[in-house]
Formats: structure tokens, sequence, C-alpha cells
């Protein structure tokens, strides 16, 4: 028995193998969500592009797919949020972070809000919106503030010299 890829801690034969195969729709957005990355995991382009949403595949690079998802080392998916893409849904959003590793041995993630959408009941990718990092912010210290290196000196007898 082999865990699922996806990281629900699932057999893959109860979990997204079922889904890529064909013998189960995915019931949820979250469930595709799955299934496509365990698809990328497996290099199961097929399913990619049948689980697009017609109206999306224009410009769909089949090859250089495949290609990427050979040569790449996948690390994990991790679900941030999941936005309707229930059941009884017909639109869903899906917010994730997919790592992985090229061939150089770098670690990279892929962080997006994909959209899903519900077509004579399956589900359907539609597009992703990559996710940009949230700007550093550092609160102002002020000079009589306590250090925050821990020493219970005022900013300005320690750190703030």
């Amino acid at each position: 028995m082999s865990i699922c890829p996806c990281g629900s801690g699932i057999a893959s034969a109860e979990c997204c193998e079922p889904i890529i195969n064909g013998s189960r729709p995915a019931e949820t957005a979250e469930q595709l969500m799955r299934a496509r990355y365990s698809a990328y995991v497996g290099v199961r382009m097929d399913f990619i592009f049948e689980s697009t949403h017609p109206e999306h595949r224009t410009g769909y690079d089949h090859a250089g797919t495949k290609e990427w998802a050979e040569n790449s080392e996948w690390l994990g998916l991790e679900i941030i949020s999941t936005r309707r893409g229930s059941a009884d849904d017909s639109i869903g959003e899906v917010e994730f972070i997919a790592r992985f590793g090229n061939k150089d041995g770098e670690a990279l993630e892929h962080h997006e809000c994909g959209q899903f959408k519900r077509s004579k009941g399956a589900w359907f990718f539609t597009e992703g919106t990559m996710v940009k990092p949230r700007p550093l912010t550092v609160d102002k210290i002020g000079r009589n503030d306590p250090c925050r290196c821990g020493s219970g000196l005022k900013f300005k007898k320690c750190c703030g010299k």
C-alpha cells in the first residue's frame, strides 16, 4: 500500500487514484486539486488535460508539461484554504502550495489560488492565479520601549545605541 502523494495520509488506491483513472469523480474542488497534484507526481498528463475545463484548454502544452513533471522531484502539497467547492457548489477556489525540486536540486514552491467549476456533475480546473508574497512589515520601536533582545533595558540604552 502506498500513501497518496497529495498529503491526505490515505492510500493512493482509496484517495486520488480512482479520480485519476476515472472510476470515481472528484466530489469537491479540493479533491480535484489533490488528484491533479498526484497526477503531476505520477506524470499522468492526460488527466491534467481532461480535468481542465474545455473552455480553458487553449494553449495547453502537453509535451512541455510532461517534461516539467518528469524532471521535477515532488516534495509535497499543502492546502492553505478552500472557498466554496463543496459537493453542493458549482464553483470553488483552492489556495495551495505545491513544493518541488528542479533538476538542479533547487527546492521551489508554486503558490496558487486555483479556480474550479462544476459542469455536468464533474469538477474542472479553470485557471490559477499566483499568490504574491506578503510584504515584510517591521514594527517601529520607540526609544523608550523595552528592547526586543530581551535584555530588560530600554531600546535607546541597548540595541538602539
